[in-house]
């Protein structure tokens, strides 16, 4: 089996493609909605919490990698939207747990159904070969996601 070298330009080059697939789906998203758009910080901190109900503020901070004051707005903002539920916790009062409204749940589900459709539409367009390529590749790009999150 040959051996494959990485250049820093295989690196620059995922970068490109996976920033230019998510700003793509971004628009193509928004140009679908039907109603005001969440920001990207928004989407992942509701995912988040999806997985992971009753997080807390200082726990979403650490996993999403931002400041805790910066997660704190994003709650606050997702409050407003009545998207997220803020509780305090029932061990230390002082800390807020949060949880998805039935609203976001049902909201998530039609983003993620939107998002599947868009793509799988565009997967479906590329020869077989592609699509192979493409499934070959998601557990390599699983594990260099587990190297990143391991070195910060």
């Amino acid at each position: 089996m040959p051996t494959i070298s990485t250049t820093p330009r295989t690196g620059e080059e995922l970068l490109a493609v996976t920033t230019g697939l998510r700003r793509v789906l971004r628009r193509r998203l928004r140009a679908r909605a039907t109603e005001p758009s969440l920001h990207g910080a928004q989407l992942e901190l509701l995912r988040l919490v999806e997985t992971a109900p009753g997080t807390g503020v200082a726990s979403a901070a650490r996993a999403l990698h931002l400041a805790g004051n910066s997660v704190s707005t994003l709650v606050n903002q997702l409050v407003a939207l009545r998207l997220l539920s803020r509780t305090a916790d029932p061990v230390d009062r002082r800390a807020a747990r949060l949880e998805l409204t039935p609203a976001a749940r049902e909201r998530l589900a039609r983003w993620r159904q939107a998002r599947i459709e868009l793509v799988g539409t565009a997967l479906q367009r590329l020869p077989e070969t592609d699509r192979a390529a493409v499934a070959a590749a998601l557990p390599a790009l699983r594990r260099a996601l587990a190297e990143l999150e391991e070195d910060s």
